[in-house]
């Protein structure tokens, strides 16, 4: 039984009510990740002239993480060479890069309240125009280890970095 088939509005509700921070019982995002199955994999280093991730406030604005397969770029372009349901998963995947560097910023995912933002660039024809939908892959990644909705962008881009397919970025909020 799968978050879309479930409908994101009812994962969201059902995880404020039951698993959320502000809600009656908190689970662990770390119990969260071992039942879905997921083992975090190493932080993304910097390749360039950027951070990974800076803090400001109880602000973590985490750079652009690109989609890897098997630890390498997930080549290739929405509408051409791959389809929706191997975007999504490419999103997911990156979702995961993404929890991997707030566990190295914050030293533990348990801080982070909540996921304020995420930005989804995906490599896409022209004629491809579900970029939203590829995004789901990571919103409902999220949505499933963290609770809550979170603001969001999805944008089509002609081209990204290595040729990968998805590139996101991500703002949380994390606790002192």
């Amino acid at each position: 039984d799968s978050v879309a088939s479930r409908g994101l509005g009812d994962v969201y509700k059902r995880q404020e009510e039951c698993c959320g921070r502000g809600g009656k019982l908190f689970v662990s995002a770390y119990e969260k990740l071992k039942k879905l199955g997921i083992d975090l994999p190493p932080a993304s280093v910097p390749v360039g002239a950027y951070a990974s991730f800076i803090r400001s406030g109880h602000l973590l604005f985490l750079s652009g993480h690109l989609a890897k397969k098997a630890g390498q770029p997930w080549v290739g372009q929405l509408g051409e060479t791959i389809d929706l349901s191997e975007g999504q998963a490419a999103a997911r995947a990156v979702a995961a890069d993404l929890i991997a560097t707030l566990q190295a910023a914050t030293g533990d995912i348990d801080r982070v309240t909540r996921i304020v933002k995420i930005t989804s660039l995906v490599n896409s024809t022209p004629e491809f125009t579900d970029q939203h939908i590829v995004t789901n892959g990571a919103s409902e990644l999220f949505a499933e280890v963290f609770g809550g909705l979170h603001a969001r962008s999805a944008f089509g881009v002609a081209q990204l970095p290595m040729g990968v397919c998805v590139e996101i970025e991500l703002i949380a909020e994390v606790s002192t």
